[in-house]
């Protein structure tokens, strides 16, 4: 079907940074890896971090760009945005919010609150570590996104995934195995770790290997003066511990 609306440019950025300080992007970048790790053998899970939402085919005005998102029944790959009609139509259905100590409550409990709830979200999760809250709206059938009134030891319906906010006003998010999303400095450390147990097992493995060829060379090398001594073969592989086969090779 080829579209009525002319060819419109959707900017893929707004010029401004990821993230406006480190504690936001450490939480970016730690929902979205967490995300990632766990539906990275689903293909059609599309995560992404802020990146551009154009709901509304010829309004390029019309967009968000939520700080993490999930897409259920989306391919995995690389958008410049994520432009819905492209996307059979299928609103991303959780989007997450790091709060910055400049964005006030009507922006994000508001005005962010209004856009996804018009336009498809089933979660919404807002996190404000300025102000220790940890807030989320979840929207039930085909009604409204409604507030959760707890968010204590919360279980997202549609990631199965665990919400914790510490007492230090720390977040954290916990997989349906109980496994703490990492920052990505924990998972870079996580992998060496996984690299040095690997090298550290394959260095064992040549030690092992290297003594077990040392055994078989003395045992091999053994045979001659054993027969010498007027032992037959069956004599010798039980004191070596060898095959009676592998004793004859051996024999003179």
């Amino acid at each position: 079907m080829v579209s009525v609306h002319p060819q419109i440019e959707y900017p893929e950025s707004d010029g401004l940074p990821l993230a406006d300080n480190t504690i936001q992007f450490r939480y970016i970048t730690t929902i979205q890896g967490g995300l990632d790790a766990l539906y990275a053998n689903d293909p059609n899970v599309f995560i992404a971090g802020d990146l551009f939402w154009y709901p509304v085919e010829g309004d390029k005005k019309i967009r968000v760009a939520p700080d993490v998102m999930v897409a259920f029944g989306r391919p995995k790959g690389d958008r410049g945005s994520y432009r819905q009609w492209q996307e059979d139509n299928i609103a991303p259905q959780v989007v997450f919010e790091i709060a910055l100590p400049s964005n006030t409550i009507k922006e994000l409990e508001e005005e962010k609150l209004d856009f996804y709830n018009r336009y498809g979200v089933r979660e919404y999760y807002l996190f404000d570590r300025e102000r220790r809250k940890l807030k989320g709206w979840m929207r039930q059938g085909q009604g409204t996104l409604l507030p959760i009134a707890s968010m204590k030891n919360w279980v997202s319906p549609l990631l199965n995934v665990r919400f914790v906010l510490t007492e230090g006003a720390e977040l954290e998010l916990y997989s349906p195995t109980g496994e703490q999303f990492a920052t990505y400095v924990e998972a870079i450390a996580q992998v060496q770790q996984e690299r040095d147990r690997s090298q550290e097992m394959f260095e064992q493995l040549q030690r092992e290997r290297g003594r077990s060829q040392q055994l078989e060379q003395a045992q091999r090398q053994a045979i001659a003066p054993l027969a010498a001594m007027g032992l037959d073969a069956e004599a010798i592989a039980k004191i070596l511990s060898l095959s009676v086969e592998t004793v004859q090779d051996y024999l003179p």
